[in-house]
């Protein structure tokens, strides 16, 4: 077993993480305070190629894989969660989808402008009522000649208000057993019945884009039906155990930025006639928190690395989801513990992880789900 990373990783990892502190970093308040994402931010980051990281150089990816573009999420986390969100739903949900089930030709309209850096793309999944419960969508799709007519509702769909597409579930039918045949459909974002508001007041990760999105008659070729038809259920299940493993990333960025900034106050902040790095409670808490952050991180790239290597990943993406969203609000919290009244202030930055940090045991399947998941791995 080799725990190292290869030098393409660490370059990777050094160019990430100066461009973070000079391109991400110094605008994170603003954006949190402001929620609005940063587009320039996207194009630059789409020039350095890191919109294609874990794709082919022949549809206009980078050639990475999945362990690369984990440390690109978490460096990009680290700066500024929501930022970090976006870039992560950038990849794992409007690009994925269309790169593994998408026909040749889906894939060069659609796609390659992505991996290239573009265009964005966004995933419409999640409903006012088919959240955790996926199965119970209510967006419907009927076929009418050589077209697809959709109606519903989506809500909380990251990214919708900059993305050039949406790639939409909606039920088609009945499966052989009863419930619901569910297909996904890549739905231009300028069709007409198509409507994305972007008006959600958020706890945190203000500086991601989420919108809802209203599906009125909205007509889309029949070709744009993404993959099979039989399969959609499946198709965004393995669309969201490798969403997973990013979620799981971009937490570990999220707690390495609050350990680090906990660390740095307590060296600085005098009490009682020293710093109160040197009282065994506060080093108890670093030391755990360094330990919870070293674990999460090797889980991240376990389940990255056997996703790379084509093998089962569902249950270790959900233990790497699971473990490190949790942790790292414990290391959030203790974060903001160390900083006592300061920490409490917006003036410091750890109130900020505490708030963006939430939403990773929610996003992405809820901590019960991954549970679920899991126990449903171990044949419970």
């Amino acid at each position: 077993m080799n725990f190292e990373l290869t030098s393409e990783q660490l370059m990777l990892k050094e160019m990430v993480s100066e461009f973070a502190k000079k391109e991400i970093k110094p605008f994170a308040r603003t954006v949190d305070e402001t929620s609005k994402m940063r587009f320039e931010t996207f194009e630059k980051m789409g020039k350095l190629g890191l919109l294609g990281i874990p794709f082919p150089e022949e549809y206009g990816g980078a050639g990475g894989e999945t362990i690369s573009y984990c440390i690109a999420v978490e460096e990009i986390g680290k700066a500024c969660g929501g930022t970090g969100l976006s870039y992560a739903a950038t990849i794992s949900l409007g690009a994925s989808p269309i790169y593994y089930f998408g026909t040749e030709e889906q894939k060069q309209k659609w796609f390659v402008p992505m991996a290239k850096g573009k265009a964005l793309g966004a995933f419409g999944l999640t409903e006012p009522n088919a959240g955790s419960d996926a199965g119970g969508t209510k967006t419907k799709a009927v076929l009418e000649g050589n077209e697809w007519v959709i109606n519903g509702e989506k809500c909380w769909i990251t990214n919708a208000g900059f993305a050039r597409q949406v790639i939409v579930t909606a039920v088609t039918g009945e499966r052989e057993d009863g419930r619901y045949l569910v297909s996904a459909f890549i739905v231009p974002t300028n069709t007409p019945g198509m409507k994305i508001t972007c008006n959600y007041e958020k706890m945190g990760v203000r500086g991601s884009n989420t919108c809802e999105i209203i599906l009125d008659n909205v007509r889309v070729p029949k070709e744009n039906l993404l993959g099979d038809e039989r399969k959609g259920f499946s198709q965004f299940l393995y669309t969201l155990d490798g969403g997973r493993i990013s979620i799981a990333a971009l937490s570990v960025g999220i707690a390495q930025a609050a350990f680090e900034d906990a660390l740095r106050f307590a060296k600085e902040r005098q009490q009682f006639g020293q710093s109160i790095s040197k009282f065994q409670a506060i080093q108890f808490k670093l030391a755990d928190m360094a330990m919870e952050i070293e674990l999460a991180r090797n889980q991240v790239y376990k389940a990255a690395w056997l996703k790379d290597q084509g093998k089962p990943f569902g249950k270790e993406a959900a233990i790497a989801k699971l473990f490190a969203s949790e942790a790292g609000f414990r290391i959030c919290h203790q974060a903001v513990q160390i900083h006592g009244g300061y920490g409490y202030m917006r003036e410091y930055n750890v109130e900020r992880y505490l708030r963006d940090i939430k939403l990773m045991e929610i996003g992405e399947g809820t901590s019960e789900i991954q549970r679920l998941v899991i126990a449903r791995h171990l044949d419970c």
